[in-house]
């Protein structure tokens, strides 16, 4: 069978309305630390879901660590923008999608001197990865994380 992502995804705009409802997932702070916990996709309104995830954050020392991060999805034409959960929400990237077998679109951001650049890739299988490569002065890292849906579709 030839599946592509748009069977499970629909159309690129419709991709983070599609995020809402609850994930599992697994992050690897290459050389730093591993995560594991669950991801929530809340509605706010027609076009924005409010993000929150927690977990387990392990350090190779194994010392292990509560975490937690916020974020705003919003829907716009061919994709999504992801700001920072402040008031007034900040814009972190705005992500444009394309492709047909996996839907993948990249974004880079400024953070004082260090860049990030990120790449959120949504497979045919429902599975979803964001990728942030993060270099400069202060920081140099590779952040990968792997979501899968856990219980029911919001």
């Amino acid at each position: 069978m030839n599946r592509n992502a748009a069977d499970h995804w629909g159309d690129a705009s419709l991709v983070a309305t599609r995020l809402a409802g609850s994930w599992s997932f697994d992050r690897v702070i290459e050389g730093q630390a591993t995560m594991q916990g669950r991801a929530t996709f809340t509605p706010l309104d027609d076009a924005s879901l409010a993000y929150c995830e927690q977990g387990t954050l392990r350090l190779p020392n194994g010392t292990e660590l509560q975490a937690q991060r916020e974020y705003i999805f919003r829907t716009c034409a061919g994709g999504f923008d992801v700001f920072f959960k402040e008031a007034p929400p900040r814009l972190f990237h705005r992500i444009a999608l394309h492709g047909a077998v996996e839907l993948t679109g990249d974004a880079s951001h400024l953070c004082n001197l260090d860049t990030y650049r990120s790449t959120y890739s949504f497979r045919p299988d429902g599975q979803f990865t964001i990728r942030h490569v993060v270099s400069g002065p202060r920081k140099d890292y590779t952040m990968t994380t792997v979501y899968s849906r856990s219980g029911s579709v919001a």
